[in-house]
């Protein structure tokens, strides 16, 4: 039974004036509708299902009316807002977004381009959220810290352009090639700039790309003296204090502002840090560099980790040092949504 089918059989229950006539109608309808197995999404129709169970379960007919005009207006009108396409009037449907602040992700996705090689890159899990709740089709998405170009296969995916900036030239090639991997069904832009995020004039940039500002900006910075991505000075994995990672990164945010549509959204996804003793506050230090210039803080989001590549094989070592130490060892990293 097809969207249209339903909905006819639904709106000839309107004028209904006999409430045992009606649920046994709604009841028959329901029998005949396919209930997905899989989570919902955004073209099934097992909200349908849920919707009517809740009208069999209303005590009145003016009640079990009132939910019935509510499952008619989800199947024929599209209520979205200004940042995204989600259906809010089919809100059920979108089990697949988080709207919790702890995200507790299992296994990264390898799907198609995603192969999780590089070091230092994030679940593609992080940008597909992202992506999917603060953008609409055909948006811009820029991504200040490209890595192996995990943000753009997913632009690739959900149908928005995106623009990645990559310091370091083998990186780039990498990029590059799990980029051209990934199908392009939406037929979307892809870019990617070489080059110093700290320096580069975003403005100029965007003028090349024929379109006016991006619609989100995602940021995931090098951890300062963490891990050595390179020996570019410029790298901002290298900065030798964590004022000088401040510096450089809080330059990056002055040069993302104005190609950023004002009442869109930035991401900044960055974890702390362990060093001599002292747990320092990487990720909330970050954070401020952001809200010192004038951005408003929407959201904090926990994400778990599991092991990083360097810790993987050290998982005993590592726990007898936090055992030894009083510190405990790293799980989670944070996303701040401005």
């Amino acid at each position: 039974m097809n969207k249209e089918k339903i909905y006819i059989l639904l709106e000839s229950q309107i004028d209904e004036t006999d409430f045992n006539n009606f649920k046994k109608t709604i009841e028959n309808i329901r029998s005949k509708i396919p209930q997905n197995k899989k989570a919902p999404n955004q073209n099934d129709l097992s909200f349908v299902i849920e919707d009517l169970d809740q009208i069999l379960s209303s005590k009145t007919l003016d009640r079990a009316k009132y939910y019935l005009k509510r499952t008619l207006k989800a199947l024929t009108k599209v209520k979205t807002n200004k940042i995204n396409d989600i259906n809010l009037n089919r809100w059920k449907n979108y089990q697949d977004i988080i709207t919790d602040s702890l995200w507790l992700i299992g296994k990264r996705d390898k799907t198609g381009a995603h192969n999780g090689a590089y070091w230092g890159n994030f679940v593609p899990q992080i940008p597909n959220q992202l992506i999917k709740r603060y953008t609409k089709k055909n948006d811009w998405v820029l991504d200040t810290f490209l890595g192996s170009g995990t943000t753009l296969i997913e632009c690739k995916r959900l149908g928005r352009n995106g623009v990645g900036v990559e310091l370091l030239s083998k990186v780039v090639k990498l990029a590059k090639e799990n980029i051209d991997k990934e199908n392009n069904p939406y037929e979307i832009k892809t870019e990617i700039i070489k080059g110093d995020s700290t320096s580069i004039n975003f403005k100029e940039e965007i003028e090349k790309l024929k379109t006016k500002n991006f619609q989100l900006v995602i940021m995931h910075p090098p951890y300062w003296d963490i891990i050595k991505f390179s020996k570019n000075k410029k790298d901002l994995s290298n900065t030798k204090t964590q004022k000088e990672f401040l510096k450089n990164f809080g330059e990056i945010v002055d040069g993302v502002t104005p190609v950023l549509q004002k009442g869109r959204y930035l991401a900044v996804v960055i974890g702390d840090k362990y060093s001599n003793g002292e747990w320092i506050p990487l990720a909330f230090n970050t954070m401020q560099e952001v809200l010192n210039r004038g951005y408003k803080l929407k959201s904090t989001i926990v994400k778990n980790f599991d092991e990083t590549k360097g810790k993987m094989k050290q998982k005993e070592l590592w726990r007898y040092r936090a055992l030894a130490g009083g510190f405990y060892i790293f799980k989670h990293e944070y996303i701040f949504i401005f």
